[in-house]
């Protein structure tokens, strides 16, 4: 199948780029939560990649700690046999007896060995994790960049305070902060409210929305009558799950003005009018043509702020 071509973005100041929208490998070998192993496997994995890359989506986030890293070892045996490689993201977890600066270059070194790769395109920090400093970890990611390790750096689930302090101490280093991994979607609009979002424009960070769908809710398939497996059903049920129905009908609406896009393309073209890279997941080949489908085209202006109004007492 023939690739399509999708216009890439630079990731904030540095010469990355990437497509406007990514792809997270949470699910790829996640048993605990996703159920990997019941109902999808490796060959389904696979599907999805070869989906993305054929739809012209060409960035794959992982982690460290993603099924204990069958997510990184699933996506370099991707990669491995694929002639253009994509752009390969992972991540550090400073767990609390990673003390010092080298702990992060060996976890690095050994996410790129699970990954099959010299080098990965962008190295983040997971969480803003004690004991150890934002400040500490920010100069260990320009330790990364320096020893060729990692072409960019971002972080993960950090707040405004904490991402200024490590851009500051990564512009002293002459390395920019390219990202910063939160939680985005029509039902977590928190960085919107809690200054992330404008910190992020102020200083020419990318804000990657993780969970974009938010696991699901937003793709119109669940209902009261028919909730979500697993440990998300206990979470999203009820009355919450009720709740949700008349954003959903609202996503559904404004994508039949769309030539008939799902609710959850219009819930990730709504993040990527608000300047976010979403990085929905994908554990099927149908899934990732889902995906794909909120790219080439635009909500308008009225279309946002009409969902902004809906998801707000959601949100």
């Amino acid at each position: 199948m023939k690739e399509q071509i999708i216009e890439t973005i630079p990731l904030g100041k540095t010469a990355l780029r990437v497509t406007p929208l990514g792809v997270g490998t949470w699910q790829w070998g996640d048993s605990m939560f996703w159920g990997y192993g019941k109902g999808y496997a490796a060959d389904e994995i696979k599907a999805a990649f070869d989906a993305s890359l054929a739809a012209g989506i060409t960035f794959f986030d992982t982690a460290e700690i993603y099924g204990q890293g069958k997510s990184e070892r699933f996506l370099g045996r991707f990669v491995s046999g694929n002639g253009d490689r994509p752009v390969i993201a992972t991540k550090f977890m400073p767990l609390p007896w990673r003390l010092g600066k080298g702990a992060l270059l060996s976890a690095l070194r050994s996410s790129l060995a699970r990954l099959g790769l010299a080098q990965v395109d962008l190295y983040q920090i997971h969480w803003p994790m004690a004991p150890v400093a934002v400040e500490t970890w920010a100069d260990a990611l320009a330790d990364a960049v320096a020893a060729g390790l990692t072409r960019a750096v971002g972080v993960s689930n950090y707040n405004a305070d904490q991402m200024r302090r490590a851009h500051a101490v990564l512009a002293r280093r002459g390395v920019p902060l390219a990202s910063n991994q939160v939680e985005y979607s029509l039902l977590h609009r928190a960085p919107e409210r809690n200054g992330l979002a404008d910190a992020c424009r102020e200083l020419g960070v990318t804000l990657i929305a993780y969970s974009p769908l938010a696991k699901g809710m937003l793709t119109g398939k669940y209902t009261p009558a028919n909730p979500p497996p697993g440990l998300r059903g206990r979470r999203y049920r009820g009355e919450l799950l009720a709740g949700i129905q008349p954003l959903t009908g609202l996503l559904r609406e404004i994508g039949g003005s769309h030539g008939g896009k799902a609710p959850g393309q219009v819930a990730l073209n709504w993040l990527m009018c608000k300047d976010a890279i979403p990085i929905p997941g994908a554990k099927s080949a149908r899934q990732a043509q889902d995906n794909a489908g909120a790219l080439g085209w635009r909500l308008t202006a009225e279309e946002v702020v009409a969902l902004d109004g809906a998801s707000e007492p959601l949100s």
